[in-house]
């Protein structure tokens, strides 16, 4: 009963192309980048037939009714991640968070990268 219970956190085996089961970790490994390999370098039909035009300057920046929309349809009721926040706890704290989360995204969105100053802000967020 115990076993039935344990979580599958990795194959043991795959099947090749050729359809033989490989067992050991080097031909999974290869299979797996052979897989890989083949699936980025198809090539795709398309039919041409995009109406969105291609934008250049600035990005524009995230507004605050869209952080808000994005928090609320969260699902709740979910297991903590390695940060440990939980959507139930983010969503508790109302415009707050929303704001500092806002600020985040279009200090990214500008900038480009996130800076230290932010990292440090959002690790001191996430431990409250």
């Amino acid at each position: 009963m115990v076993k039935e219970r344990q979580d599958i956190t990795g194959s043991n085996c795959l099947k090749g192309v050729s359809g033989k089961v490989i067992v050991d970790k080097k031909g999974m490994k290869d299979l797996w980048k052979e897989y890989m390999e083949k699936l980025m370098n198809e090539e795709n039909e398309w039919d041409q037939k995009i109406l969105a035009g291609v934008t250049e300057g600035p990005a524009e920046c995230i507004r605050f009714y869209e952080v808000a929309a994005m928090l609320k349809n969260m699902k709740r009721h979910k297991a903590p991640g390695l940060s440990r926040p939980v959507a139930e706890m983010i969503q508790a704290t109302g415009d707050t968070v929303t704001q500092r989360i806002l600020d985040l995204c279009n200090s990214i969105v500008k900038k480009g990268w996130i800076s230290e100053d932010w990292k440090s802000s959002v690790r001191e967020l996430i431990q409250r």
